[in-house]
């Protein structure tokens, strides 16, 4: 068989591929390729990637909590783009467990985009700081193992309610410890924060600061930390279901400084309280700032979550 120069292959294969295009009547206004129809009601470019957190599938409620492996083979058959998982949630990262989790997702073509952990700097007592700032190096560490880029932290709480159950039902307010004001907790905070950034740096893994209880409660709260801090490695992590009143002004106050966001649904009533919350306006405020990155849903209703989370994932979809 005679040889055949690759150059002139290539020559003949590309005026061949010309000829059959003018042939076939494709020629457009771009070259040769016609653009595709316009789809009603359908803006240019991508939507946001949609992601679950595992905390869904588990909602603290008893015999609920299932293995990070079943929870993203449920978000691959489910349809989502990615797992948020709850560090807490894991098993004690033996030999190999995150190598394992790493291979349950790429398998199922999920991505792992936030790891979200918990800790606590709003205490007057350093040691008690140091813990949780060891803590939170350490969950650095983990994300940066698991190909992780962002984890989500909180600033912690003062502790004075007997339970979650009774801060809930005092609407997240909770009163500083005797002797203490809110003024004196954010030194803690952003001091603590500070001696997380050269491991966060190092390991390329964005902290997400989350509008929750404590000093995160308010807007106003998280930018003032945020701002101190002043590091790319500290952004914002948006939730909708923080703010219990006026919720849509507080997220536009974050909005631009946001890295990461959690929704939650309510279906079946929520396991504390219920938010009727806009998502079409939510999604409207984010693409305002040009949010473009993840949508991570937070189930947290009474409802089976087989039937809630499609309808969630649908809602998200929707607005996003």
């Amino acid at each position: 068989m005679d040889k055949i120069n690759r150059r002139g292959f290539l020559g003949h294969s590309l005026l061949a591929g010309a000829a059959a295009g003018v042939a076939g009547g494709c020629c457009g206004p771009r070259g040769g390729v016609t653009a595709p129809p316009d789809i009603p009601g359908k803006e240019p470019g991508r939507g946001n990637p949609i992601a679950i957190s595992t905390y869904s599938f588990w909602r603290f409620k008893p015999g609920m909590k299932m293995p990070i492996e079943t929870c993203i083979e449920k978000a691959a058959e489910l349809g989502f783009d990615g797992v948020d998982i709850l560090q807490i949630q894991m098993a004690p990262p033996g030999k190999g467990y995150f190598q394992k989790i790493k291979r349950t997702a790429l398998v199922h073509g999920m991505d792992l985009c936030c790891l979200s952990t918990h800790q606590g700097f709003v205490s007057p007592d350093k040691a008690s700081r140091q813990e949780n700032i060891d803590k939170t190096i350490t969950f650095i560490e983990q994300a940066y193992e698991l190909g992780i880029g962002c984890i989500r932290i909180n600033t912690g709480r003062w502790g004075t309610s007997k339970n979650f159950d009774a801060l809930m039902a005092n609407r997240g307010i909770e009163p500083p410890l005797p002797g203490y004001s809110e003024e004196d907790g954010y030194p803690w905070v952003i001091d603590s924060l500070e001696k997380c950034l050269p491991t966060a740096e190092k390991c390329g893994v964005v902290m997400g600061l989350e509008n929750h209880w404590g000093l995160g409660r308010t807007p106003e709260g998280v930018r003032r930390i945020v701002e101190a801090v002043d590091s790319p490695w500290l952004s914002v992590l948006l939730d909708t279901g923080n703010f219990l009143e006026d919720p849509y002004d507080k997220l536009e106050q974050l909005a631009p400084m946001a890295v990461f966001m959690q929704c939650k649904t309510y279906y079946g009533g929520g396991l504390w309280y219920t938010l009727d919350l806009d998502y079409p306006r939510i999604g409207q405020i984010m693409k305002k700032y040009n949010y473009r990155g993840y949508i991570s849903l937070e189930f947290e209703g009474q409802e089976d979550y087989q039937t809630a989370i499609p309808k969630s994932l649908a809602v998200l979809r929707n607005a996003f």
